[in-house]
């Protein structure tokens, strides 16, 4: 299909639940067919009823999409916004269903994940496509618009909000702030088959050139999995105290460069967890947003969108190429353990 048939923009994202009664179909949605505990389920639950049963993912993805509506119109650009999402409503089935039956044949599809990975990209594109052989053969198409870790519009938006969080710290005292970045853990066997750890560093990289010559980490977050599992660390938490027993840090700048907007994983992990760590070690923690409905970031979706709409150039900066748009056959692939076998019971 011709890059001038796209009829529609799918915005793919995680969902989350709006009210205390949607939070365990949630989770149970999230955690189908995964080896994660239960008991991890009910405490990742109380993070949700820690803040009246809602995420606000949902109401920052109609943020966005309003957003980007707006950026469209602004440029002439007349293509429907559809939104869909892998574990709440509006689901992704849903969506496509909608689309077809308002005539969509084609739709190039935004994934609210900046970075490759399983969870963060090739289970939405199965995810898509289970939803389109329910729906059958005259379900609408969706070509997945490319990462953009390394967009320059995307390190602009990110940039500008770690600034404004270094900004917050006393003059006098910013020579000696340390700068901490946090991403989505996942399990080793997932970052083997990808380069997540990869595109984080270099957008990390490329932040810090626009900011200074300051020390900086990559570190993870929000682990899930069973403890003999190895995941990608160090953890936020944990690297924070680390950091306060070999250096003498006051002041540190915490942005969620994994993540798109401030859900709850950042308000929970970040705003509650690690900012009672910082209080404990008496660390001035400064939290930079999330790139959200930055007006560059809204800007750089758009410049995708032209990408394949118009043949426009593909903009990429630093020391790694712009993503593929077609994902290879190889891409993102996962293959996690299998849960050990329980030992026979005794007669």
């Amino acid at each position: 299909m011709s890059d001038k048939n796209y009829d529609a923009i799918f915005v793919v994202s995680f969902g989350g639940p709006e009210g205390p009664d949607d939070v365990m179909p949630f989770l149970e949605n999230v955690l189908r067919g995964k080896n994660v505990p239960r008991q991890r389920m009910l405490e990742v639950s109380e993070h949700y009823n820690h803040f009246g049963g809602v995420s606000p993912i949902n109401e920052q993805n109609r943020d966005l999409i309003a957003a980007l509506k707006k950026e469209l119109a602004d440029h002439d650009i007349e293509l429907p916004v559809y939104w869909g999402n892998r574990n709440w409503h509006p689901m992704i089935p849903d969506a496509l269903r909608e689309m077809k039956d308002d005539g969509i044949k084609c739709a190039l599809g935004f994934f609210t994940s900046i970075y490759s990975c399983y969870s963060g990209c090739r289970q939405y594109r199965e995810n898509i496509a289970q939803a389109q052989a329910a729906i059958g053969s005259d379900a609408p198409e969706v070509h997945k618009l490319r990462m953009a870790f390394n967009h320059p519009l995307y390190i602009e938006a990110s940039a500008d909000r770690v600034q404004n969080a270094f900004d917050q710290i006393e003059e006098s005292r910013r020579p000696e702030t340390r700068f901490v970045f946090t991403a989505h853990s996942i399990p080793m066997s997932m970052a083997e088959g990808c380069k997540y750890s990869t595109q984080l560093t270099e957008a990390c990289r490329l932040i810090m050139e626009k900011i200074g010559d300051y020390p900086w980490e990559l570190v993870y977050q929000s682990r899930s999995g069973p403890p003999h599992q190895p995941w990608l660390e160090p953890d936020v938490c944990d690297y924070i105290g680390d950091l306060k027993e070999t250096t003498d840090v006051k002041d540190l700048v915490l942005m969620p460069v994994g993540f798109v907007s401030d859900h709850m994983e950042v308000l929970f992990d970040l705003d509650t967890e690690a900012q009672e760590k910082c209080d404990e070690l008496g660390i001035n923690m400064q939290r930079a947003k999330s790139v959200g409905v930055h007006p560059q970031f809204v800007a750089m979706i758009r410049e995708l969108i032209l990408e394949r709409t118009s043949g426009t150039e593909k903009r990429a900066i630093g020391n790694m190429p712009a993503n593929w748009d077609v994902c290879p056959q190889d891409c993102c692939t996962y293959n996690p353990p299998q849960r050990p076998a329980r030992p026979a019971a005794s007669s």
